[in-house]
């Protein structure tokens, strides 16, 4: 009876679940073969104990337990995949209904979705969501939109490419470079001095240090195209700065070859204290007219705080003479600081130095900081600078303009 019994769980084990496992057919038969195993054992038990009986309702039990452990896993598969479902066709409702739902969903997600415990939480992850998805559409379309930019602008490069490896445009070019070269080389013996102070680096983030040295750069390079440039010089300048690492950065080679004045000495040590003169936005004095014979002095600082009166306390600190911009004297201000950047500074100073005129050298201050020039002071003007503010707020737009019409002339009305 044992052998009979140990070769029919042989065969069970070795040809019939293999075979039920190989198609699909386990879970079908794995009631089949623990029925098999247990009344093997039933059987085997009873063979070492006549005299014991067998308990029919106890072996009823078990076997109930664990059809009924089988059929709910079976079952508890259909019932999640129902719900989620259900969920997708609630989605695809509330889709139609004009509501704030993704289009694309995971099962994670959905999972979730599902887990909420009021419809209104429901209601604010599907608009998280949306939300989320709506701002991966628009990093992609501005990322398509720029690799579209950057290969029309490859495009461009290809065909201008052919014309500037013309021999005319080379030897152009070369004859241009040499000729601002020259200009700067006389400007360092004959030009006018103007002074770079580089000592605020402890003052700015940087970010802020990396935005001055690009405006540097670019001060430089307006200076040595122009026709009388200045003698530029960097006073406070120290080696190994993260002011020389980002000037490294910008120019590489030719930082060494540049036709400015580099020292790492105060500008009071180098030239008079009568002849310098501080700009900074923060000077009680406003400067009048350009005088070619004294030195100017410019702050390389670029602050996103604007942090006021700094250079003016280094100035008051060194005893120099300080001045500001006449900007509320030739512009009808709106908002914004006053406060430049060092290339616009630069386009400023030039035009002043070449032409002495206020109305050209202003026209670098940003459009958008003033409504146009006046030929009188701002005090005269106050009405209406408090009109325009009063313009911006909406309030009373149409009769302030018809009170604007009658009080001031033509070329004072807005646009």
């Amino acid at each position: 009876m044992q052998s009979a019994n140990m070769l029919l769980r042989r065969i069970v084990g070795r040809f019939v679940l293999p075979f039920t496992a190989q198609h699909g057919m386990k879970k079908d038969l794995f009631p089949l073969s623990r029925t098999l195993s247990l009344s093997l054992r039933l059987k085997q038990d009873k063979s070492c104990e006549p005299s014991e009986k067998l308990d029919l309702d106890e072996w009823k039990k078990v076997m109930k337990s664990g059809l009924q452990e089988e059929v709910s896993e079976t079952a508890s598969e259909p019932k999640e995949l129902s719900s989620l479902a259900a969920a997708r066709e609630t989605l695809e409702m509330w889709r139609l209904a004009g509501r704030a739902v993704p289009e694309n969903i995971s099962e994670e997600q959905l999972k979730t979705f599902m887990e909420c415990p009021s419809k209104s939480a429901k209601k604010k992850y599907l608009k998280y969501l949306y939300l989320k998805e709506l701002h991966k559409k628009n990093d992609k379309r501005k990322m398509d939109e720029k690799r579209e930019r950057r290969l029309e602008a490859q495009d461009q490069y290809s065909k201008t490419d052919e014309t500037k490896k013309s021999p005319f445009v080379c030897l152009w070019s070369r004859t241009m470079d040499k000729a601002y070269s020259w200009r700067a080389a006389q400007s360092m013996v004959f030009g006018q001095p103007l002074i770079f102070d580089m000592s605020y680096e402890k003052e700015m983030s940087v970010r802020e240090v990396t935005n001055t040295v690009r405006q540097i750069v670019m001060s430089e390079s307006s200076n040595r195209r122009s026709v009388d440039p200045f003698h530029i010089h960097f006073c406070n300048f120290k080696d190994d700065s993260l002011y020389h690492r980002e000037f490294i950065k910008n120019y590489r080679d030719a930082w060494d070859k540049l036709l400015i004045t580099v020292t790492d000495q105060c500008y009071t040590e180098i030239f008079p204290k009568d002849k310098l003169i501080y700009l900074t936005a923060d000077s009680p004095k406003v400067m009048k007219t350009f005088d070619h014979d004294k030195i100017y002095i410019v702050g390389s600082m670029v602050d996103k705080s604007i942090k006021t009166g700094v250079s003016l306390a280094r100035a008051k600190r060194l005893g120099l003479e300080t001045a500001a911009l006449p900007l509320e004297k030739y512009l009808l201000w709106c908002t914004g600081a006053k406060n430049l950047t060092l290339d616009q500074m630069m386009y400023i100073l030039l035009t002043l130095k070449d032409t002495a005129d206020w109305e050209k050298a202003l026209e670098f201050v940003p459009k958008r900081k003033y409504c146009g020039f006046v030929n009188k002071p701002v005090k005269e003007l106050k009405k209406p600078l408090d009109l325009i503010n009063t313009l911006k707020l909406g309030k009373g737009r149409e009769k302030v303009e018809k009170q604007f019409g009658k009080n001031y002339p033509k070329k004072y009305k807005l646009k």
